[in-house]
């Protein structure tokens, strides 16, 4: 049996047309779950809320910027977060525009200080209460880029 029949016969589509598609998905899930209250931002604040109650977690967002990349500390943090998100069966893209992020999400808390971009997790306190469109279009990207050994697949934000 190939590949193929494997896994269905129709073709991945484009890859930047996945990447545009996925994009948008992920800007209308960070409104949508930020509206909603179910958005935490913060490497510390996620790893806290991973350890007190990881079944509430439905996805995983990691961005850095090219100056990031040097950061061994934070480069450590991610490795231990997508071990997790792996452990525990929770999609996980990154993003490499943290500036397009805050744009998105706000850069400052209410009380003026900067926000923590580095780790977002999207979260569902009640399983049956939400079924966002953009959650199930960005599950099933990362399925599929699991499916060609992507685990941790980037995701470029629309303009």
């Amino acid at each position: 049996m190939t590949l193929e029949e494997t896994h269905g016969q129709e073709p991945m589509p484009e890859t930047s047309d996945r990447m545009q598609s996925a994009g948008k998905a992920l800007q209308e899930l960070l409104v949508s779950s930020q509206r909603r209250g179910c958005l935490t931002a913060g490497v510390y604040e996620s790893a806290k809320l991973m350890n007190v109650d990881p079944d509430t977690v439905a996805f995983c967002l990691l961005a850095a910027d090219e100056e990031d990349e040097g950061d061994i500390a934070l480069q450590i943090h991610f490795t231990l977060i997508q071990a997790f998100c792996c452990e525990n069966d929770i999609d996980i893209v990154r993003v490499s525009d943290v500036q397009k992020l805050a744009g998105i999400v706000g850069a400052a808390e209410e009380a003026g200080e900067p926000r923590d971009l580095h780790c977002i997790l999207i979260t569902n306190p009640n399983e049956d209460a939400w079924k966002d469109p953009a959650l199930e279009k960005l599950n099933l990207f990362c399925e599929e880029s699991r499916n060609v050994n992507d685990w941790v697949p980037n995701i470029t934000l629309p303009e």
